[in-house]
């Protein structure tokens, strides 16, 4: 009698592997002290623990097929993929698209400082699951098609590969809500030097991991 066990999943033909790397923690933010600003974004470095987790995912990454590692805009994702692209002998590319969300208002440490501090915003910005609670902040849908595009551009110019795009915490969140058809912020606390996962195949994203810190710990 035939036997048939289960499968191990496999990218179909065309397919490309995103590997998600959060950038490593960035430098804390000192009220009166504001970090310089790209185009409207807070551009902090990494902190001496950023840098500490950016080896560590270098060293987790080291051994995975990878063609290239995608940065953005920000200096905190090109720091952390410094020592992979390093070990690698690959020259990081910029996708723009992928960008942190704008906070608005918060964009330059309001988001850390009312968190710790209880502010009644950032309770609703989680009971609504949208950032463009916080007053002057990207819109939601703009800051999702954004994001689409910028996987979707990776996507297509790696088929068959795997790739690192190395972005932020609201990135991964809705690459992963859009991947998985969840709430806006139901994948946001991606951790600093985490690793996720999807699969673009078409118009498909699969989700196959979400918040890998195994190197980490």
């Amino acid at each position: 009698m035939a036997e048939h066990r289960q499968l191990r999943f496999l990218a179909p033909p065309g397919a490309t592997r995103i590997l998600l790397v959060r950038h490593g923690e960035s430098a804390a933010f000192v009220e009166g002290e504001p970090f310089a600003l790209v185009d409207g974004h807070a551009d902090p470095p990494l902190h001496e623990e950023g840098r500490a987790q950016a080896e560590r995912v270098a060293a987790r990454l080291r051994e995975e097929p990878i063609s290239a590692i995608y940065v953005t805009t920000l200096r905190r994702t090109a720091q952390t993929a410094a020592p992979l692209a390093a070990l690698l002998g690959l020259e990081p590319k910029v996708e723009p698209e992928l960008r942190e969300v704008n906070l608005g208002e918060w964009e330059n440490g309001g988001l850390r400082k009312h968190s710790r501090e209880g502010h009644p915003l950032v309770l609703q910005v989680f009971a609504e699951q949208r950032w463009d609670v916080i007053p002057g902040a990207e819109p939601g849908d703009a800051f999702a098609a954004r994001v689409r595009a910028g996987i979707e551009r990776i996507a297509a110019a790696h088929p068959d590969e795997t790739v690192v795009a190395v972005v932020h915490g609201g990135v991964i969140g809705s690459v992963l809500a859009q991947a998985s058809g969840s709430d806006g912020l139901a994948f946001a606390a991606a951790d600093n030097g985490s690793i996720s996962e999807i699969v673009v195949t078409g118009g498909q994203w699969i989700v196959r991991r979400f918040n890998d810190t195994a190197h980490l710990d």
